[in-house]
């Protein structure tokens, strides 16, 4: 199946009031760009390219390998848009090409195959995939014969009184057969009240060569859901937001109550998995089942496993063993490793660091670039001191071993198996297995010497 594709990307974003291309703008923390791209990937399309303007570099940076693009260097309509990537056009004359917008995140892979097969077996030189909408103020018409031919598509500058009362429109989606998509690019007017090549305008290029021209509409009138600015982008991201806890919650998960819950469309999550309030999970996280998160706590693709509980605390680019406890209020950062049934509480930082299954760090303490083994029990107030101004070190602690409260490890050190370590105690070389270590200064009392210096309040 010969299918490529051409997402239409060079907006400048002028009224998002951003520094940034529009289509770099995220729903649920995923640019909407990579929402079109995703679903072209799950269409099965092997070639695709991206139109891109200002911010080009920026753009092509997300961007799946591979993807080529193309640069629209003046904004002289969709039409001009498409004729930058003549290149890809020509490579595929004999199949279909599909046109998508970068800025419509809600296109469905689902929709577009459907498309594409009422497109084939009407053996249309273009497809247009049209919506009904309620208020259609601002899109394009879709003008059809009184037997329902497709004639035209009429833009909402370009439209009459009567044009302007059709609710059927453009979703900004289009398959083309390749060969005709050149020839129609070829013949292009910018005769309009824009001033622009209108892509739109190859429907009437069809219907003058007497191709067949028609109109697929699509059944989700969400597919059609753009943003120009700010206030539209939060709609998006409410939308989405719904549209994703909807869906978890079909699949087994429990949300009871979704106030300040956003999640990735990325992130799977197991049944029986509990998210409550004020949960964040961004990116690709993976979360088993039987799990609690949350309250007020957030993941950054991470992978969670089966029956854990993570508790007002983050974990970023990390793993989490099945049914550990983490927090309240740990902080776990990129390159972690914890094993299973271990505990991180609270006002822990991991980095880096990997934590054998069965080990408890339980509190006030931080774990730089190091090597946990299993068993370990972790006092309070424990650090790794990992870093002397130059460079980094690792610092390892092997099955077993016990660290006392207000320990600093001074990496690279390494505590053998079954070591003990006193409270209190700086350690600056290796603990050998079994041993006891002590490094702290002998108490001594000196008798008097407070006497009279604090008097209190």
């Amino acid at each position: 199946m010969d299918i490529s594709s051409i997402v239409l990307a060079a907006g400048d974003g002028t009224r998002m009031k951003s520094e940034h291309p529009k289509v770099l703008c995220p729903v649920l923390f995923k640019p909407m760009i990579l929402w079109v791209t995703d679903c072209l990937k799950s269409l099965g399309v092997k070639e695709s390219c991206v139109v891109v303007g200002n911010g080009a570099e920026e753009v092509a940076a997300v961007l799946p390998e591979g993807t080529r693009t193309y640069l629209q260097s003046e904004r002289r309509g969709t039409g001009h848009a498409v004729m930058m990537a003549a290149d890809l056009i020509d490579q595929h004359l004999d199949g279909d090409i599909v046109v998508l917008c970068g800025d419509a995140p809600f296109v469905s892979a689902e929709v577009l195959r459907n498309a594409l097969d009422y497109h084939r077996a009407q053996g249309a030189a273009v497809t247009v995939i049209s919506a009904s909408l309620n208020n259609p103020a601002g899109y394009g018409r879709i003008v059809r014969s009184r037997d329902g031919a497709l004639l035209a598509i009429v833009e909402e500058k370009d439209a009459d009184p009567k044009t302007k009362q059709i609710s059927e429109v453009n979703s900004g989606a289009y398959w083309f057969k390749g060969r005709f998509l050149k020839e129609a690019l070829s013949k292009l007017t910018c005769e309009n009240a824009q001033g622009e090549y209108y892509l739109t305008d190859t429907v009437k290029i069809a219907v003058e060569l007497n191709q067949k021209a028609v109109a697929f509409t699509s059944p989700d009138a969400d597919i059609i859901k753009g943003v120009n600015n700010r206030r539209q982008l939060s709609e998006l991201n409410r939308y989405a937001r719904d549209k994703v806890l909807n869906q978890l919650m079909d699949a087994g998960v429990d949300i009871p109550l979704s106030d300040g819950i956003l999640i990735s469309p990325d992130a799977q999550i197991g049944p029986d998995t509990t998210i409550l309030p004020g949960t964040i999970i961004q990116g690709k996280c993976v979360v088993g089942k039987g799990c609690v998160i949350g309250p007020d706590t957030l993941l950054e693709n991470s992978v969670v496993e089966d029956g854990c509980t993570v508790n007002s605390s983050q974990v970023h680019q990390s793993k989490i063993g099945a049914n550990s406890k983490i927090g309240p209020f740990t902080y776990i950062r990129p390159g972690c490793n914890i094993g299973e049934r271990a505990k991180i509480g609270d006002f822990v930082e991991l980095k880096n660091s990997s934590v054998g299954a069965r080990t408890s760090v339980s509190h006030l303490t931080y774990i730089g670039d190091s090597d946990f083994g299993e068993g370990i029990n972790v006092g309070c107030g424990v650090v790794t001191v990992n870093y002397d101004g130059m460079k980094k070190y690792r610092t390892t602690v092997k099955d077993g071993a016990f660290i006392g409260c207000n320990t600093n490890l001074i990496a690279p050190v390494t505590v053998e198996e079954g070591a003990y370590i006193a409270a209190g105690t700086t350690i600056t070389s290796d603990v050998p297995a079994g041993s006891l270590a002590i490094g702290r200064c002998r108490q001594e009392i000196k008798e008097h010497r407070a006497t009279g210096k604090f008097k209190g309040r």
